[in-house]
Parts: structure tokens; sequence; C-alpha cells
């Protein structure tokens, strides 16, 4: 334990000056006048202690601890107190268990706010007062006692003892550190929920980066084929380009041939040339009288070069206005031509576009209603069942309630029966009474007729009971079957639900996988997820970087071992598979596969049912091994199976359902039997009970002997019984029989009795 041992003062309040008080061992008190400063002391203790209420300190804010000044001293802005504690028991906290003192100081600076030190070293105010609710005290504790507190201790309620109680045991400590962990995880709470909320927007973040890496992908595959589609086309141009190069090579050495010969040529007219040179003379003379010809001639063609020159100007002229007609009219189709190939060519790309829209209408129509159908059928089946349920829960409430009706009736039938022996004693002494016996004749026979229709209800009563039994037996029967049915179809139906939702799972933009596209038949499930492993989760769309490609079938294909089947007989897959199906067979067993291993080819494998693999190079894989997408391929079937059995599942549904209604009908006709034969019972009781006292009212009055008035005098009967007993013994139709709806007394076929 920690024990008090010093408290100094500086600028608190009152003490302006630092203050020193000694706690010795034992008692330390403080007196003086009023107004000295006695309860700043405790107030001191409680600041240190980590109070932060003003209210508590009097005051109106935290700052007014700080001493205020007057008028000979100035204020001060600093505050602060120190507490010294024993610490020789070593009974603080590990942090601070070695020191023997510990000084806890708290300083305030005026608008600033406090800060606490332990030791000297910086600490937070919860680490204080921690270490003093450990200790059973602190601030608030009852500890500490100021004006008023112990008529505040004396009138507190349950919660405010439970917490001087916890402060006695020394668990106070606990609970605030209980309450600063429940702060804690609060927090860690609220951060978890934001965290959520950040996840959620990552998620969708994380979704459009799937969609956009899908897309860049796809682009990328693209452009690589683009640039192959490229690289092929230029090669084929150079390819063009060689053949043409050399066909101009020949061309050209069959032109320069043509020169060789050309030149040969010339050399021939050379030499012609100069043989005519020596015919020149000759030719000038005849030049000369050619010439004045053709002066005369040149002359008269000048005029007619004018001549020519003026036809020719008009038609170059007519020329040129036909060569502009004829551009335009170049131009003009040339233009015709280029319309009519964009409408030929958005005539196509509108065919393309049609047709490939084909059918989308319809298959969205179909996808709709489909849905909506399947929507309106599990509303109804869930109507269906709240509809069963409820009225499966009216038929207990109307049973108990009948029977509780039953066990009422038994009892009354009890009751009458008694009043029966009753009765019969009484007939028996009135008929030992000879001039009553004649007065008595018609009511006896009343009385008669009426237990024969009460004995008659009664027994309508027990056989309606009965086949009320038996048709709750039957619809407890049907109802078990019923529960059967629904219990098989919802198993059924949750099945199919998670086999969808497990099937479906991923993201539907990402390239499908070509697990989805194949289909095996029951059995062979592991002998295919064996065979292709890992690769049947590659999709087929050659966008993705790793994808399945459709390729011709093998033409020089090796055959399977003999007594090997090929796979793809029970197996139905896209194309891309068809290749990689044709080289696995399905062999009996390991050992027969082992014994083939030395026939495979290259590229084989053997497989077995229950999953051995055995390759053509020697790798094998034992049995049992089940894979991801064997288990895939046997929940795909097992989902085809359910959807098939699923019309049957319903079918019974709807027969066990429509034979619960049919014995519900029963059970309802026969409550009404039941109801109707009680209603009877009831009616032959009351009119048994009116026959009864009106037997008793004509005894009376038609006693004309002495014997009669004798027991009337003396009040007794035949056989000893006291008249006023007998009184007593007579029923009350108030209590012992039920009361009469109709006033008219009815027969037990249920026609009115005539008066």
């Amino acid at each position: 334990m920690l024990h008090f041992k010093k408290l100094r003062l500086s600028g608190f309040k009152s003490f302006v000056e630092p203050t020193t008080l000694d706690i010795d061992a034992g008692l330390t008190g403080v007196v003086g006048p009023n107004g000295c400063g006695k309860s700043n002391l405790v107030e001191a203790l409680k600041w240190v202690m980590g109070e932060t209420s003003a209210k508590q300190m009097r005051g109106g804010e935290m700052d007014d601890v700080i001493f205020s000044g007057t008028d000979r001293r100035p204020p001060r802005n600093v505050a602060e107190v120190v507490l010294t504690l024993d610490n020789t028991g070593k009974g603080a906290p590990i942090q601070f268990g070695e020191a023997d003192d510990l000084e806890i100081a708290r300083r305030i600076e005026r608008e600033k706010g406090s800060l606490y030190k332990i030791n000297g070293a910086d600490v937070r105010a919860r680490d204080v007062q921690l270490l003093f609710a450990d200790q059973a005290t602190g601030s608030r504790s009852t500890a500490l006692v100021s004006q008023g507190k112990i008529g505040a201790v004396i009138a507190a309620k349950p919660t405010e003892r439970r917490l001087l109680l916890e402060e006695a045991a020394g668990i106070r400590g606990l609970h605030s550190r209980r309450h600063e962990a429940e702060l804690r995880l609060k927090g860690a709470e609220t951060n978890l929920e934001r965290l959520d909320d950040i996840l959620v927007t990552l998620e969708s973040q994380m979704n459009g980066l799937k969609k956009q890496a899908r897309q860049a992908t796809r682009y990328r595959n693209l452009s690589d084929l683009i640039r192959t589609a490229e690289a092929t086309l230029f090669y084929l141009r150079w390819t063009t380009a060689e053949k043409d190069l050399e066909q101009y090579r020949l061309r050209m050495s069959e032109v320069e041939a043509e020169v060789n010969r050309l030149g040969v040529i010339v050399g021939e007219a050379g030499t012609e040339q100069a043989e005519a040179a020596a015919d020149i003379p000759a030719l000038r003379d005849s030049e000369a009288a050619c010439g004045a010809v053709l002066q005369r001639l040149v002359i008269a063609r000048d005029g007619l070069d004018e001549e020519e020159q003026r036809i020719e100007a008009q038609a170059a002229d007519t020329r040129h206005r036909i060569e502009e007609t004829i551009a335009d009219t170049a131009r003009e189709q040339s233009l015709i031509a280029d319309a009519e190939a964009a409408h030929a060519r958005l005539a196509e790309e509108h065919a393309a576009i049609e047709a490939a829209r084909e059918g989308e209408e319809e298959n969205r129509a179909r996808a709709a209603t489909e849905l909506a159908e399947a929507g309106q059928a599990v509303d109804a089946h869930e109507t269906a069942l709240s509809g069963l349920t409820q009225r499966v829960a009216d038929t207990e409430a109307r049973r108990n309630s009948l029977q509780r009706r039953l066990d009422d009736l038994t009892q009354r039938r009890t009751r009458l029966g008694g009043r029966l022996e009753e009765l019969t004693g009484e007939r028996a002494r009135l008929e030992a009474d000879a001039p009553e016996a004649d007065a008595m004749g018609d009511a006896e026979a009343d009385m008669a007729r009426t237990q024969a229709a009460v004995e008659d209800a009664r027994a309508m009563l027990e056989a309606a009971e009965q086949a009320h039994q038996a048709a709750e037996a039957e619809r407890e029967t049907f109802r078990a079957t019923l529960n059967e049915a629904r219990d098989a179809a919802t198993k059924m139906a949750a099945e199919r639900e998670a086999l969808t939702k497990l099937l479906d799972a991923g993201d539907p933009d990402m390239f499908p996988p070509l697990i989805d596209a194949v289909s095996v038949e029951p059995g062979f499930e592991v002998a295919l997820g064996t065979a292709l492993g890992d690769e049947i989760e590659a999709p087929i769309d050659e966008a993705a970087g790793i994808h399945w490609r459709a390729l011709p079938p093998l033409t020089d294909a090796p055959a399977l071992p003999a007594g090997a089947t090929p796979l793809s007989r029970w197996v139905q897959a896209p194309p891309a598979l068809a290749r990689r199906l044709s080289q696995i067979g399905v062999a009996d067993s390991v050992e027969a596969a082992r014994a083939m291993t030395g026939q495979l080819r290259p590229g084989q494998r053997l497989v077995t049912r229950d999953g051995a693999l055995i390759r053509w190079d020697g790798y094998t894989v034992a049995a049992g091994a089940t894979t991801s997408a064997a288990r895939r391929l046997e929940q795909r079937n097992r989902l085809r199976e359910l959807e098939g059995q699923a019309s049957g599942a319903n079918q019974r549904l709807a027969e066990a359902d429509a034979a619960f209604e049919r014995a519900r009908d029963a059970v309802q006709a026969r409550n009404e039997a039941v109801q109707a034969a009680r209603d009877n019972v009831r009616n032959a009781d009351a009119q048994l009970n009116e026959l009864a006292p009106g037997r008793r009212f004509r005894a009376d009055h038609a006693a004309g002997s002495r014997p009669c008035r004798s027991r009337r005098a003396t009040g007794r009967g035949t056989g000893g019984t006291d008249r006023a007993a007998r009184r007593r013994r007579r029923p009350r139709p108030d209590r012992d029989a039920p009361r009469r709806i109709v006033g008219t007394p009815h027969t037990p076929d249920g026609m009115p009795r005539p008066p």
C-alpha cells in the first residue's frame, strides 16, 4: 500500500507562496479559523489525484484554481501541486515500482491546460486516476470526507453503495480499466466499421480495375494479333515486290538488247546519209526553183494559215468546252460511284448488325419471363408454407380446445350418471307407493323416452368422438408425410441454391473457365479432373493471357492402347479439348493401366474412374487424390440431378399438401359432427333435468292418501330418506346441467316437443 507523505502547493488558490504540508505517521490535522484555506488542502488533494470538474473545485473553470491576485499581490499564471507517496512497500504499478517515493505533480498554466508527472516523467491523467483507483482512493473517493459527505453516504442509492463496496474491496481500479477497455473496444469496433466501408469501396474499385485489366489484356492480345497480321502482310508485300523486281530485271535485259539492235540500225542510217550528201548540189538547184514556187505557195499558205488559225481557235474553244463537260460528267460519275459504294457498305454493315441482334429481344423477354415465373413460384411456395403453418397452428389450438371440452363433458357425464342413480333410487321408492304409481305413469313414460334419447345421444357422441380421433390420427399421418415432403423439398432447394452460388462464384465480367462448358457423365468426374488438372480452369477466350485455343483434330494422331476407351465418350466439351480428350484413355483398373504403359505414345495418358493417372513419360498419380476440378464437376452433376428431381419433389409436396387438406377437411367435418352430438346430449340432459322436478311436483300434488300426507307432515319419504336431504339432493339446473338456450323442449331427433 502507498501512504501519503508530503503535499507541496505553489500558486494554488490561496497558497500563493510555495507551501509544504508534511503528513507523518499517525493522525495529521490542520486547525484554523474560517477562510484560512483548510478546504483548499482537500481540494488540492482531489486536484492532484486527477479531478477534472471545476465545480468540485468550487470554481467556474479549471483556471480558477490559480491564484487570482489581491490588492497587494499580482495574479499568478501557473499553479502546481505535488503529492509525495511512500512506496517502500512496492505497492505502485510496475513502471513506478522501483522508487521508494513517488512524486505525483500536476501543473496548470492559465489558458493552456494541465500537465501530469510522476517522478518527473510525463504521464496521462488516466494513469494518475488508475494509480489512485488501485489504492482504493481517488478524487471522488469516499475516503475524502467533506461537508455533507456522511449524509450522502447514509442516503446513498444501491448503485452508489455498490461503488462504495467496490472501492473498499480494492477493485475500483479494475472497473476503471474495464471501462477504459470498453471504450477502446468501442473505438476498435468503430474503426472496424470504417474499415468495412473502406473495404467495400476498395472492392468496388478492385472490380473496376479487374474490368480495366481484362480490357487491357484483351487490348494487348489484340495488339499482338494485329502486329502479327501486319508482319504477315508486309512479308507478303515483300515477296510480291521481289517477284516484280525479277520481272523488271528480265524486261531491262530485253530493253538493252533492243537498244543494241537500234544502234546497228543507226550506223546503217549514217552510211546511207553520206551517200545521199553527194546528190545535194543537184538537189539545191531544184530547191531554188522549187523555192520560188514555194514562195508563192507560202504566201497562199499564210492566208490559209490565218484562216486555219481562226478555225482552230474556234475548234479549240469548242474542244475546251467539250473537255469541261466531259470532266464534269466524270466527276459526277465518280461521286455517284463513291455514293453507291458507301451505300452498299452501309447496307452490309446494317445487315450484319441486324443479324447479330436477331433474337436479342426474344431472349431478353424469355429470360425476364423465366425470372418472373421463378420469383412467383418462390413467393407462392412461401405463401403456401405460411398458410400451412398457420392452419396447423389453428388445428392444434382447436384440438386442444376440443380436448378440454371433451374433459368437461366427461366430468359432466359422470355427474349425470350419479344423478341418474339417484333418480333410479327415487323411482324405486315412488313405485313402492301404490297410490302414486298411477299418477306417475305419464311422467315415467316421458322419463324413459328422455333417458333413451340421452343414451342415444351419448352413443352418437362416442361414435363421433371416435371418428374425430381417427380423423385426427389420419391428419397427423398426412401431416408427417407433408412435413417430410416439405423438408425434402426445402433441403433440395437449399442444396440447389448453395451449389448454384458455389458454381456461379467469381466475377462474371472476367474470362469464364473451360470447366463451365464441360459436361461429364456421373462417375467420370474424378477421372476427367485428374486427367486435366488445373488446366481445365483456363478460359477459352483468346483474349486471356492463358487460354485454350480451338485447333482442328490431329490427322496422324496415334491410337490408344488396346483395352483403353477414349475419355471423350463420356465427356461433352468444346472443340478446344478435342485433341486432349482423344489422347486420354480410361482403363478398368490401375493394374490394367500399368500393363498398357509400354504402349503409350508421346502425349497419351491413362486414367481410372477412381482418379489414378499414368502418363506416357512416367508421371503417375495414385487413386483417391481428388482435385478441385473433380469436385466442381461432381457438384455440377449433382446440380443437374437436383434440377431433375425438383419437379418430382414439388409434385410429391403438392400431393402431400392436397392429402393434408383433405384430412383437415375431414377433421373439420368430424369436429362439426362431435359438436352436433354434444348439442344433442346437452338438449337431452336439459330435458331430463326438466322432467325430474316435474315428476316430483306431480307426485307431491297427486298424493291423496294418508301415507303421503303423513310423509309430508313428518318430512320422511320411502326408505327413511329425509325430505330436506332429498331437497338438497335435488338437481340444480344452473349448477349440474347446461342452461337451455331455446325455451321449447326438444326430442332426441331435434324436433320441438309438443306442450
